[in-house]
């Protein structure tokens, strides 16, 4: 992710004086969040030798103003320190980038081996709360290996569908009305349903995913599985549920196969949707923490994948986090983004600054993307990507 500051004049802040406050309130942050601090060993744990986290700063020539009023999605990663797939060891990576009228960037990097959204939000909400001089901060429970011991992961590929090459990052934006009318086109009529609406995250993935199929598969191939899968935090799954504040990668995913009828809304995408959301439950968590059989069901269908039989359409959604509540001292965040990510056909929900809209950032293979951002039912809903 990466957060935007304008020069706020009432911080009165020279560029030199939020450097040193951002990396003294960072060390004290990683004295709470000590695993950050050490270096990812054999892809199996985490050594936490104190190393410290890779940290740079840089400068760009404009003003942040000029930057916001198109930024470009494949451009963002110059504000990380690091390409996604070259941060090896290292369980955490961050840049601050100075614009010349005084704004700054904060590009971080966190490596999901070991951290999920929830961690990730934990740990800036501190580190940017010690920044202000708030000193009321916990230290989050770390011993998830507890809960979920270590297993032997040989014949497995933790990095199915990371593709470096080729992948385009775009950001459509969906305003209040637009998401309130695709909820509408994908409600249903029968009152006997408990929650016949959908929820802005269920009906967006449910339009999107459709107009994906619509624009890159319009004619079916029987010997195919096309799926939606979706992120899912365990911590309310477990018995009894954690809590949020546990720190680690708690989630997994929902693998649902809608139908390819888009005529059926509710019933053909978001009923497939809400089953295999209802399946992560506390059985599914006992599975995991046995480890073999989850693993076995992991294999299978990575082997699908490879062999091209299964072709999914992936969601994970930070809406409803407190991203532009993240403020070091000098106010909030004018906006937060995302990057080029190397997932491919992965799907991410941010919310506007306003609250009301989301952004998706699609990140696809280069010619899938071409076919979409042509789709004119798709584009009928998106709305003018400017920021100021």
């Amino acid at each position: 992710l990466v957060f935007y500051y304008p020069n706020y004049s009432e911080a009165n802040l020279s560029n030199v004086e939020q450097s040193d406050r951002i990396k003294k309130s960072l060390v004290d942050a990683l004295t709470w969040f000590h695993m950050l601090a050490g270096r990812v060993k054999d892809n199996l744990c985490i050594d936490c030798n104190d190393e410290g986290v890779h940290y740079v700063e840089a400068k760009v020539k404009c003003s942040l103003s000029e930057f916001l009023v198109s930024p470009t999605p494949c451009e963002l990663n110059k504000f990380l320190p690091f390409e996604l797939d070259e941060v090896n060891e290292l369980p955490t990576a961050i840049q601050v980038t100075f614009f010349n009228c005084g704004g700054l960037a904060i590009g971080i990097l966190m490596s999901h081996r070991i951290i999920d959204a929830l961690s990730f939000i934990l740990f800036l909400k501190s580190w940017s709360a010690i920044a202000r001089g708030d000193g009321n901060i916990v230290s989050p429970p770390m011993d998830s290996a507890k809960l979920f011991p270590p297993q032997d992961l040989s014949g497995f590929n933790p990095n199915i569908g990371i593709e470096k090459d080729k992948i385009v990052t775009k950001r459509f934006v969906f305003d209040a009305s637009a998401i309130a009318e695709i909820r509408g086109k994908y409600s249903s009529d029968d009152k006997s349903i408990e929650y016949s609406r959908p929820t802005r995250v269920e009906a967006l993935s449910a339009f999107i995913w459709s107009r994906f199929m619509a624009a890159t598969q319009p004619k079916p191939d029987p010997n195919k599985i096309y799926s939606i899968i979706h992120a899912v935090n365990l911590r309310t799954k477990t018995d009894p549920p954690l809590p949020y504040d546990y720190f680690g990668n708690i989630c997994r995913i929902a693998l649902s196969v809608p139908s390819r009828d888009i005529e059926e809304g509710f019933h053909g995408i978001i009923k497939p949707i809400r089953e295999a959301l209802k399946k992560i439950d506390g059985n599914f968590v006992k599975i995991l923490q046995q480890g073999d059989l989850y693993l076995k069901y992991l294999k299978e269908n990575s082997s699908s994948f490879l062999k091209g039989e299964l072709l999914t359409l992936s969601f994970t959604s930070l809406c409803k986090f407190p991203l532009y509540e993240v403020d070091f001292g000098w106010g909030k965040p004018a906006w937060v983004s995302s990057s080029k990510l190397t997932f491919k056909n992965l799907v991410s929900f941010i919310d506007t600054k306003s609250g009301d809209g989301i952004e998706a950032w699609f990140n696809l293979k280069e010619e899938d993307m071409a076919k979409l951002e042509t789709d004119k039912e798709l584009l009928a809903y998106v709305s003018p990507l400017n920021l100021v």
